[in-house]
């Protein structure tokens, strides 16, 4: 039997390319591990109680959030039809350890002034919009969160209105094993 020398720089070769494998996969094991959390991004559920301003007397308000991973977020909330509105939408971002920011706009509706505007289509008229600035603090585990609410309103103008206010929320994050 003869066996064969392998020439040096394949030699070479072969030796840095296992060599590179290896510090490949160790190089991605790592950096998947140390890769930053977003605990925010996801879908989660808030009872939120105005303290000040034009939805002070409303009880049980809840709001839905989805943060996306690119800082974009939605929210709707069960007074979403009284009166109509769409959902907010807005921005996030994250301003410390487990503290967020996120900023979202809504539109406002006024009622018809009479029933039969409805009938003839006119229905709920844009009326202007609000603002919500939300200071989100989340917890160790990542499956709540407090925060704080700031809400201004502006009329179709842009021009701010009096009705809003403040409201500190608690939220806990739409799971599939969640039990209420």
């Amino acid at each position: 039997m003869k066996i064969q020398r392998i020439p040096p720089i394949f030699a070479i070769n072969l030796a840095l390319l296992t060599l590179v494998g290896c510090v490949s996969s160790e190089t991605t094991i790592a950096s998947e591990k140390d890769a930053p959390a977003q605990p925010l991004v996801g879908a989660w559920r808030s009872q939120v109680q105005f303290e000040s301003g034009s939805f002070a007397t409303v009880k049980g308000l809840e709001f839905m959030y989805a943060f996306n991973a690119g800082g974009t977020m939605t929210e709707s909330s069960n007074y979403d039809a009284a009166p109509p509105v769409p959902p907010a939408y807005g921005v996030w971002r994250r301003t410390g350890e487990r503290q967020f920011e996120a900023k979202y706009l809504f539109y406002t509706t006024k009622p018809p002034a009479r029933f039969d505007e409805i009938a003839s289509g006119a229905g709920w008229t844009p009326a202007g919009h609000g603002e919500l600035v939300e200071r989100i603090a989340i917890s160790a585990d990542a499956r709540s969160f407090t925060s704080t609410l700031t809400l201004q309103l502006f009329n179709s103008s842009g021009k701010l209105v009096e009705g809003g206010g403040r409201a500190t929320g608690r939220a806990q994050r739409v799971e599939f094993d969640m039990r209420n």
